[in-house]
């Protein structure tokens, strides 16, 4: 299959629910459930995997949808300060909503261009968005790592199987590239591995990366760790940004689970150690087709929003991104999401990369 037949395919698949946008006209149904607002004009948007959110005015994001799959949002404008906390990004169609459901009551700005969710609610903590991010432990405005001299923003994709690309090309990193090029951003990938296509959106694709296939947090009796490639390649290619997403591994072998987030938080630390002023998106796991696995992913995920607060409240320069509810909400998502028990597959990774994008890009 050639690349422009996956860059058809990629395009095709930017699943059900990515643009449907709070605060606009009531969007109508199509055949695969995809509802589409229109122009931004202050009434309800249709949500598309859950009940609609009310709209609001520019600026302000509207009430909760159920379970964080439906609540409105404006578009945000300069940052998009959010007055209930915990809004969802503009392209998002999972919007809005604390992941437990109820608006958040303390929000702070939003951290992310396209709406970033805020970090802590009174009602469900983490907000589950769509493409938004999550917040930057409720800081007030976003970080801005990257050159101001035109030249491109290095993204260092850290992390396993699912950022290398098993059993798809490019991995996330493809939709990634895709929506800054969309945007008008200059980034680049590095890093010590290669893999992609040659082209996308008829420009040149960056295939390098720093993925490793069947590698944990730390090394363990059976498995190769990512941590060494701190040492190595964080100094040798100096990246802006490092998106982060890892922990799979140790909870396909259940290795010392109950130390897996403080293990995250030392190779956190350690990347900072050697590149003090790095911007680090660290990402919730996504959910298998295993459900004993996904409990273990859950308790995981459930550990990241505090260590990414500890270090921020420190200065840190981090964000959060949830992966597991978009897929979660999908109820077929073992199958339509994922390609097999651990891997997603090009829907999935479409996903991934419009949520990595959605964190990333008032930081861009």
């Amino acid at each position: 299959m050639t690349s422009d037949s996956r860059s058809q395919q990629r395009g095709a698949a930017l699943l059900v629910g990515l643009f449907a946008a709070a605060g606009c006209n009531a969007g109508s149904a199509g055949p695969t459930g995809t509802a589409e607002g229109g122009a931004m004009s202050g009434s309800a948007g249709a949500a598309a995997m859950g009940a609609a959110g009310a709209s609001g005015p520019l600026g302000v994001s509207g009430a909760a949808g159920t379970l964080g799959n439906g609540g409105s949002v404006a578009r945000g404008g300069a940052g998009g300060v959010s007055s209930a906390g915990g809004a969802a990004g503009s392209r998002s169609g999972a919007g809005g909503a604390a992941s437990a459901g109820g608006a958040a009551s303390t929000g702070g700005a939003a951290s992310a261009g396209n709406g970033g969710a805020g970090s802590s609610g009174a009602a469900g903590g983490l907000a589950s968005a769509g493409n938004g991010g999550a917040g930057n432990g409720g800081s007030a405005g976003a970080y801005h790592p990257c050159p101001t001299d035109g030249s491109p923003c290095k993204i260092m994709p850290f992390g396993d199987s699912i950022t290398d690309g098993y059993g798809t090309v490019g991995s996330y990193r493809v939709e990634l590239f895709r929506l800054a090029h969309q945007a008008g951003k200059t980034i680049t990938f590095v890093g010590s591995q290669s893999n992609g296509p040659s082209m996308v959106d008829g420009v040149p694709f960056p295939p390098q990366h720093e993925g490793h296939s069947g590698f944990t947090i730390y090394p363990t009796p059976s498995r190769s760790g990512i941590s060494p490639f701190v040492d190595s390649s964080i100094p040798q290619y100096s990246p802006h940004i490092v998106t982060l997403m890892i922990g799979t591994n140790d909870a396909i072998d259940d290795y010392q689970m109950a130390n897996a987030p403080s293990r995250l938080g030392m190779l956190i630390d350690s990347i900072f150690s050697k590149l003090p002023s790095v911007l680090i998106v660290v990402a919730q796991l996504i959910p298998s087709q295993d459900d004993a696995l996904n409990g273990r992913l859950r308790t995981y995920n459930s550990a990241i929003p505090a260590l990414v607060k500890t270090r921020t409240d420190a200065g840190r320069h981090l964000l959060l991104v949830d992966m597991y509810s978009p897929f979660a909400a999908v109820a077929d998502f073992k199958t339509s999401l994922l390609k097999d028990t651990w891997h997603p597959n090009v829907a999935g990774d479409v996903i991934l990369g419009g949520r990595w994008y959605g964190a990333l890009s008032s930081s861009l």
